[in-house]
């Protein structure tokens, strides 16, 4: 697969088939990498999904019409945390990986961010050296770890906190900040745990978002 055959764009309802069996892919193959798990998400009606795109923020990679990965952006809605956004729900198909298409929707969802929020931050799942890689190449620094943070099928999965200051991005000439603890949260802070499915939704209305998940980088 060539990368310049690839193409980025915000989802949109009318692509909640795309969506649904996307994510559901996820879900099955990956499951240790979600907060939800594909039997959940098998029962809700094609509706469900074109809820979520109506709602939440998600960008798909495609190649002609086929959809390859997603990657989600949601801002924090409370007053003293509205200043930080999550990248979430990410996951590109195992044929797609190794192409690009994982840094080109990162990139994607810090380019929407920067102009809303002042921190992007994200989880990945201990283990995925290839994610965390990835993600320090695209400047986001690890600051804490939460342990036990997903129990699938009797196991326990910690998962690696990291983020990326978009302050700086904007400024180069200011100094950039130290990216530790006192500026993130404190080591193992539930600092993604607001997004588990069935806790919060984007818009503060009900509509329920998942932890960013780190497979297919």
């Amino acid at each position: 697969m060539e990368l310049g055959d690839v193409h980025i764009r915000q989802l949109t309802p009318a692509d909640a088939a795309a969506y649904r069996a996307i994510r559901l892919a996820g879900l099955k193959q990956n499951p240790e990498a979600f907060g939800s798990t594909f039997e959940t998400e098998f029962a809700k009606p094609l509706a469900w999904f074109f809820d979520r795109l109506s709602e939440a923020t998600v960008f798909g990679a495609f190649c002609d019409r086929e959809i390859l990965g997603v990657a989600g952006f949601a801002a924090r809605t409370s007053q003293k945390e509205a200043h930080k956004g999550l990248l979430w729900g990410m996951y590109v198909r195992p044929e797609a990986r190794g192409t690009g298409v994982a840094g080109q929707l990162v990139e994607a969802v810090i380019d929407f961010a920067r102009s809303r929020v002042e921190l992007l931050q994200l989880s990945v799942v201990a283990g995925n050296e290839r994610a965390r890689r990835l993600y320090a190449r695209l400047g986001f620094v690890e600051y804490g770890i939460e342990r036990n943070s997903l129990k699938h099928d009797g196991r326990y999965y910690d998962e690696i906190l990291m983020a990326r200051d978009l302050v700086s991005d904007s400024c180069p000439n200011s100094p950039v900040p130290a990216l530790d603890a006192e500026l993130f949260g404190r080591e193992g802070s539930p600092i993604s745990t607001e997004f588990h499915d069935d806790r919060i939704s984007a818009a503060d209305s009900g509509r329920h978002l998942e932890r960013h998940s780190n497979r297919g980088c």
